[in-house]
């Protein structure tokens, strides 16, 4: 049986948000099976000095600015994959949400998404060929408290990318969208480091814990390479099955909570 060929050889990949959690995590994985990584990320991130420890290149870059995103995709060159995973998130009531965090919310997580696309897309066209992923969520389809502008964010972001796969399709360019759910970073830390959050929110994942970074890289991977060349206009959740558990799957009748995640008891 031959190994699997990912296609990623020689590819410049682009990865906004580059140069931590989620997105470091895809750029490391990237790097490490052949392609030319460009990270993208703010100033104050220092994508430059990270990208140096993968061996890519960085870039300051605001992605709620064109001219910021047109200025790097010029000095980065025409990419072959683009992971648009920059975001960010901010928590109060619905009441209480200030105008200013949802219009800055919205201009992180939307339309930045949707300046990088825009920008790579014109670029990747005349190639007629590419692939790119959105870092979207499974608070794309629910309604988590405390999380109105992240969570419409993360909504808008599948009707990009259902209006984007229809529309790039015909030049061979992919997009699809991955939906991580709970997933060990910079902003969820606290949580992690809480096991009294983390017992009741375990409840309602299958698998009985969070994921990593690593975990999500992988599925971006996946879908940027060639083993996904039939799917276009896609979600991936990466979740632990917390989607498909509407009632929780643990209960201490026949499970414990040990070490940060649920085990089951031997029968």
């Amino acid at each position: 049986m031959s190994s699997l060929d990912f296609g990623l050889s020689g590819k410049l990949a682009v990865v906004t948000g580059g140069a931590n959690g989620i997105g470091f995590a895809t750029a490391k994985l990237l790097a490490a099976s052949g392609a030319s990584v460009a990270i993208f990320d703010l100033e104050r991130e220092d994508p430059q000095s990270i990208a140096k420890q993968i061996g890519a290149r960085g870039f300051a870059v605001d992605v709620t600015s064109r001219e910021s995103l047109d200025a790097a995709f010029a000095a980065a060159g025409t990419p072959d994959i683009v992971i648009a995973n920059a975001g960010i998130v901010a928590e109060a009531d619905l009441v209480e949400q200030t105008t200013e965090d949802w219009e800055r919310t919205l201009s992180v997580n939307l339309t930045g998404a949707f300046h990088t696309v825009q920008s790579a897309a014109r670029l990747m066209k005349p190639r007629r060929g590419g692939a790119i992923v959105l870092t979207a969520s499974t608070n794309s389809y629910d309604g988590e408290a405390r999380l109105v502008a992240y969570n419409a964010s993360k909504a808008g972001l599948l009707g990009l990318v259902h209006t984007a796969a229809n529309e790039l399709g015909p030049y061979q360019i992919r997009v699809n969208a991955v939906c991580p759910g709970l997933i060990r970073t910079r902003l969820t830390e606290r949580h992690f480091s809480s096991p009294e959050v983390l017992r009741d929110y375990f409840r309602h994942i299958p698998l009985g814990r969070g994921g990593e970074p690593v975990e999500v890289a992988q599925a971006c991977i996946f879908l940027a390479s060639n083993l996904a060349s039939f799917i276009t206009g896609a979600t991936l959740f990466i979740d632990g099955g917390q989607m498909a558990s509407k009632f929780g799957t643990w209960t201490e009748s026949s499970a414990d909570f040990r070490e940060g995640r649920w085990h089951l008891r031997q029968e």
